[in-house]
């Protein structure tokens, strides 16, 4: 006899519950098992959120802090912070329907759940505020590139529109602001073949087949800043694309913290500091929608730093 499906978790505060499955093992408990696992979480702060209620079974019921462990099932547990620094910068809405919800978001938002940030996120934020649960991001934005980001509202209708990004029918345009380079011939595609790096979260450019593209063409020059305005089109969706594409042509982004040189992180007891944002904007995003047959076309109201605000020249 077919079990019949659970019903989705509610989220809490934003927040979606977390998955974790239980495999075979020599934990005798489920809190011997989440303190090994998960060790970022303390066992005493495990025994609280299962004391609490916070963490279930696969059927939604509460786990208590002595429950034996059973492998070959799922736990739940919602993610949350002791603390998160608050990320001053607000997220715009410039489109929604029953079907989709366009999001403009500002440099620095995180999109989903991850590391120091959990209430910080655009997907979290907007649950919040809309209070749709099933929200999902269909597609990638860097938490240091600004601008716009797709989220599909019913979860039978998500693949269709993740599709779009699957077969890039998605227009999607960026600006930004990066060195000029007198020898660069613009416009020009730049195709290459990119695969992570050695170096923890960058990619590289290596020999073999091109799996990535990028139409690169020049806005505006500034000589005498040394400065350019892009406009930056992408056909393929690599991990750090543009900012990889750009970098290897010898005009990495401005305020780029991975290109050419990774920078350290901030620490996670001080606030990051807002004053030098990547200088990358996703500024267009044009598609054909799969449910309505409608044409759409949405466009960033926010900016980069152009004319470039340079500090004046030392008297």
């Amino acid at each position: 006899m077919t079990r019949p499906a659970r019903p989705p978790l509610p989220t809490r505060d934003g927040v979606g519950a977390s998955s974790v499955a239980l495999p075979s093992g020599p934990w005798s408990t489920v809190l011997d098992f989440l303190a090994q696992r998960l060790p970022a979480i303390s066992p005493t702060e495990w025994a609280e959120r299962m004391h609490a209620g916070d963490v279930l079974d696969d059927d939604g019921l509460p786990v208590p802090h002595d429950a034996p462990y059973r492998p070959q099932t799922r736990l739940h547990y919602w993610r949350a912070l002791p603390f998160e620094h608050p990320i001053p910068f607000q997220e715009d809405i410039v489109f929604m329907d029953e079907h989709l919800v366009i999001a403009d978001k500002p440099h620095f938002l995180p999109i989903t759940p991850k590391g120091r940030y959990v209430q910080e996120t655009l997907l979290v934020r907007l649950k919040r505020r809309l209070g749709i649960d099933t929200l999902v991001p269909i597609h990638r934005l860097d938490r240091e590139t600004a601008g716009l980001i797709a989220f599909t509202v019913h979860p039978h209708e998500r693949n269709v529109y993740q599709a779009l990004f699957r077969e890039r029918a998605v227009r999607k345009v960026y600006e930004a602001v990066a060195p000029l380079r007198a020898d660069l011939a613009l416009p020009l595609t730049h195709r290459s073949r990119l695969l992570e790096s050695a170096h923890f979260m960058a990619m590289e450019e290596v020999p073999g087949e091109p799996n990535s593209e990028t139409l690169i063409e020049l806005i505006e020059g500034r000589p005498d800043e040394g400065l350019g305005l892009y406009r930056l089109s992408p056909h393929t969706g690599k991990r750090h694309q543009l900012r990889a594409h750009m970098h290897a042509l010898g005009i990495p982004l401005v305020n780029d913290r991975i290109y050419p040189v990774l920078q350290a992180a901030d620490p996670l007891d001080a606030p990051p500091d807002w004053r030098q944002p990547l200088q990358l904007l996703a500024r267009h995003l044009a598609f054909d929608d799969p449910v309505t047959g409608q044409p759409r076309s949405f466009t960033s109201r926010r900016s980069l730093d152009w004319p470039p605000n340079l500090p004046p020249d030392p008297v």
